[in-house]
């Protein structure tokens, strides 16, 4: 009875569950909490415009993304289902001139947003770079002593030579260990067989006040006296505005044009005013080596050479027809090939020429050590190869090559009314060779001046040896500027036979 009871009992509340034949019973499930993360809260964007990502993460079913300015901010994915999803977030250029901010929000029905906060900075303005104007005394244009053309000019230039490491000098003219320039060493540069001289400068660092670029008149007095020394001896003579601490060489860009431009005009009108009243003798440059490896680049430089061209020719005087000489991208004759395909203007009809330079081969003209790339060069020529030490063999940049790119300088500009200034070329002397091997040595490098020399004037290059001052292992000087005698005979005999 008992137990036909407890069974009654069952079949009532079994809808319910209320009877098992198992003691335990199994809990209910509780839903999945949902959730919507982000990884980041703000994002700054440069004021040029940029784009930056983000990383959306969610279990809902469903997202969407909106900002409250759509006018600079593009969105690249406006909604998404659950999962990791990232988006692209893009900002346009700043054109005002205050800050602004924006706030993405990132939306689910069943969570609660999420907000990004952004922000883009006012392009910085940057004031354009003025000086005064040097200019301050125009005179007449005067044609007396002017009458050569540039081609005229550069029949009457036969052998030049390098004042290097010394007018430039950072520091000061003695400042790299040579002694002040003397009338007697430009005397004695005369009597050797050379009738112009290049003078490398500095400027920038010879500034009586950096903030108006003004040069110090101490300084163009100075550089205005030795070029007197070299007139007085019927000298060719060759001012630039050489390496000068690299703020025109090194910064052939759009980002210092504007900057560049204005401190080339300023030193060029104090140069020029400076030394207006030399006649034909005295020919200007532009710049000495500046790097430039496109044609953007190139642009840049041309702008360079443009500014230099009119400064000068504004001051008026012997200034007005003095032959200017621009620099080749880099002086390298490859590159100027390539890339200078176009000349800045000059109002002076046939009073430019081009400069580049010549150290080719690098390892045999100016490599101090061996490197993982390539070995030094002692030996240069194909009749000047050591049997013994053929590791130091010249195995590039003889001969041929060097034919080669003179005589693509020759097409390029000399035959067409254009002369060329080699304005530097050399090979350093490696005292530190014994026996055989430093007679050998010295017998290539002769044979590699006298054959630069040579090829330049067969091609209408014009050659100015790059003479450093240095008397020691690796040095290049031909003359001893302590005493004013000839050092390296050799080399000099080598130079002087490349003109026969």
């Amino acid at each position: 009875m008992k137990k036909k009871f407890v069974a009654i009992l069952c079949l009532i509340f079994l809808g319910i569950g209320a009877c098992s034949s198992d003691s335990g019973s199994t809990p209910e499930t509780k839903p999945t909490a949902k959730t919507l993360t982000v990884n980041v809260s703000s994002i700054e964007f440069i004021s040029t415009g940029n784009s930056s990502g983000i990383s959306i993460t969610t279990n809902a079913d469903s997202w969407s993304i909106s900002s409250s300015d759509t006018s600079w901010i593009q969105i690249s994915k406006t909604s998404g289902v659950a999962g990791s999803t990232s988006v692209s977030i893009t900002a346009t250029a700043n054109p005002g001139t205050v800050a602004r901010t924006a706030t993405l929000t990132i939306s689910s029905n069943q969570v609660a947003s999420v907000q990004i906060t952004i922000t883009q900075p006012a392009p910085v303005v940057v004031l354009p770079v003025t000086y005064p104007s040097y200019n301050t005394n125009p005179i007449a244009a005067d044609a007396i002593g002017m009458s050569s053309s540039a081609v005229q000019l550069a029949a009457k230039i036969k052998l030049g030579w390098n004042i290097g490491n010394t007018l430039e000098a950072t520091g000061g003219e003695t400042a790299w260990g040579n002694p002040k320039v003397t009338k007697a060493l430009i005397d004695l540069v005369k009597a050797n067989g050379f009738n112009a001289i290049r003078i490398p400068c500095s400027w920038n660092q010879n500034m009586a006040n950096s903030a108006t670029a003004q040069i110090s008149a101490t300084w163009l007095a100075r550089v205005k006296e030795v070029v007197q020394y070299c007139v007085d001896n019927d000298m060719y003579v060759l001012v630039n505005i050489h390496w000068d601490g690299g703020w025109l060489e090194n910064n052939c860009t759009d980002a210092k044009k504007a900057e560049n431009n204005a401190k080339q005009k300023a030193f060029w009108e104090q140069i020029a005013t400076s030394l207006r009243d030399f006649d034909e003798h005295l020919l200007f440059a532009s710049a000495n080596e500046p790097s430039v490896d496109d044609a953007a680049q190139m642009a840049v430089l041309t702008s360079y050479h443009q500014t230099f061209i009119d400064a000068v020719r504004a001051t008026g005087g012997k200034n007005a027809y003095r032959t200017l000489v621009v620099q080749g991208p880099t002086t390298d004759i490859d590159k100027t090939n390539k890339l200078m395909l176009t000349l800045p203007t000059d109002k002076v009809a046939s009073r430019m020429m081009v400069e580049v330079h010549y150290y080719t081969p690098w390892n045999f003209c100016g490599m101090e050590k061996d490197e993982t790339w390539g070995k030094m060069f002692y030996y240069w020529g194909a009749n000047y190869h050591s049997t013994t030490d053929t590791a130091h063999n010249s195995n590039y940049g003889e001969e041929a090559e060097l034919d080669k790119l003179f005589k693509s300088m020759k097409t390029q500009f000399v035959d067409k009314g254009i002369p060329v200034v080699l304005g530097e070329f050399g090979a350093i002397r490696r005292s530190n060779l014994t026996g055989s091997d430093l007679t050998l040595h010295l017998a290539s490098r002769a044979f590699f001046l006298k054959y630069v020399v040579q090829q330049a004037k067969a091609n209408g290059l014009l050659p100015f040896y790059w003479d450093a001052g240095g008397m020691g292992n690796n040095g290049s000087a031909i003359f001893n500027r302590t005493n004013n005698t000839i050092f390296d005979n050799q080399a000099l005999t080598g130079l002087l036979d490349g003109l026969k």
